[in-house]
């Protein structure tokens, strides 16, 4: 595997009830007047009262921000951000999925940073122009066990006049990742975010950049979210498997940060913003397929994928026998809970292999074990279209 580095981004809080620290550490960074961001769901479901509640318990003066936009927009942020900096306040708290954390860390950027955001995306041979060293104290609490946000050290922002999603970098100042918050995602949420987690762990594991490190905690996440899904669909409420799909979003998170994510990502990307999927639902339709694909360049690996995910594999099992193996794992996890289907999105497989440029136009897969041509992608798609349920 060659040498291996890792890192974590920012320090994080794990557990049941670490939500009722949230005004301490604020209090322990010095701050004063916080901003609060979310969605209406999160306010809706009772859980934004009550982290507000201990923000003032400890004497912080709270202001909120509740516009959070799903597939986060560029117009959206630069509003926030304004309203922040008008409000004048020296923190940030969000509360919510990947879209309210998001927003917050674009918020975070432009409270010591002039706005608009899309003066900080990350482009190729562009580096940051955000001054890192001025920007004030970010807290996040997510409620879905998906992206992973509260260890990445960046952000997406859709781009609206180019309808691309951009990157851009900002750091978080602490995660804290307490698994009652997760108690009423609903199923549909909990499924389309949990697949998100799991195409984060199999791309780490499954790198053309593997890391020893990224394998071991995203084999784990793997097996966590095997383990706890089919669990956690049937009990929402049940708390012991809610915290291992959290611990194991963070985790799947965490075993990209060197790695990257390949081909189900890379496509899931475009395919998202082309036909209207949930972000867990674009970079999962093709995974079995991609998996099939890429059998043959890491077949041993795949075997440790198929392990975590609760497959038996023969000890003189093909490459080919492998990988499929591996892909029916996870198309029958899909079809347990429920994912929907890419012709929910999609109505015809034309429609599908016409984004097939664009894909091509705005991805190299670099991290793919396997290297994908044009009519490699057009071969993964038109099966995974051939191949999804009703």
């Amino acid at each position: 595997m060659g040498n291996s580095t890792f890192s974590t981004p920012n320090p994080v809080l794990f557990g049941a009830g670490t939500t009722a620290q949230t005004g301490e550490r604020l209090s322990q960074l010095g701050c004063k007047k916080v901003l609060v961001v979310y969605d209406e769901g999160i306010k809706a479901a009772g859980i934004v009262d009550k982290v507000i509640g201990f923000i003032e318990a400890s004497g912080i003066e709270v202001v909120c921000f509740g516009d959070v936009v799903a597939d986060v927009p560029d117009y959206s942020v630069n509003k926030a951000a304004v309203f922040a900096i008008e409000a004048g306040v020296d923190s940030i708290v969000a509360v919510g999925g990947g879209s309210s954390i998001d927003t917050a860390k674009a918020v975070r950027i432009m409270l010591s940073n002039p706005p608009p955001i899309s003066n900080y995306y990350s482009r190729p041979g562009k580096p940051p122009d955000a001054d890192m060293a001025t920007l004030k104290p970010l807290i996040v609490l997510p409620t879905t066990s998906g992206t992973g946000s509260e260890v990445s050290p960046g952000g997406v922002i859709i781009d609206t006049s180019n309808n691309v999603k951009e990157h851009f970098q900002c750091p978080i100042t602490l995660g804290i990742i307490d698994p009652e918050l997760t108690l009423a995602m609903p199923a549909s949420v909990t499924v389309i975010t949990a697949f998100d987690a799991l195409g984060h762990a199999i791309e780490a594991v499954t790198s053309a950049e593997p890391n020893m490190f990224s394998e071991l905690i995203g084999l784990k996440a793997i097996s966590l979210i095997a383990e706890n899904l089919p669990i956690v669909i049937k009990d929402g409420n049940n708390l012991d498997a809610r915290s291992g799909m959290h611990l194991a979003a963070t985790m799947a998170t965490m075993s990209i940060l060197g790695p990257f994510c390949n081909i189900p990502h890379d496509m899931g990307l475009v395919l998202g913003m082309e036909h209207g999927m949930p972000h867990g639902v674009a970079v999962s339709v093709a995974l079995p397929e991609a998996l099939k694909f890429i059998a043959p360049a890491i077949p041993n690996t795949l075997r440790k994928v198929s392990e975590a995910l609760g497959a038996s594999v023969s000890a003189d099992a093909s490459p080919d026998e492998i990988g499929s193996a591996v892909a029916q794992a996870v198309a029958n996890l899909m079809l347990l809970s429920g994912l929907p289907s890419i012709k929910q999105y999609v109505s015809s497989k034309d429609e599908l292999l016409a984004s097939v440029p664009k894909i091509m136009a705005s991805q190299d897969f670099h991290f793919s074990p396997r290297p994908a041509s044009e009519d490699d992608i057009r071969g993964i798609l038109s099966r995974a279209y051939d191949n999804a349920h009703a």
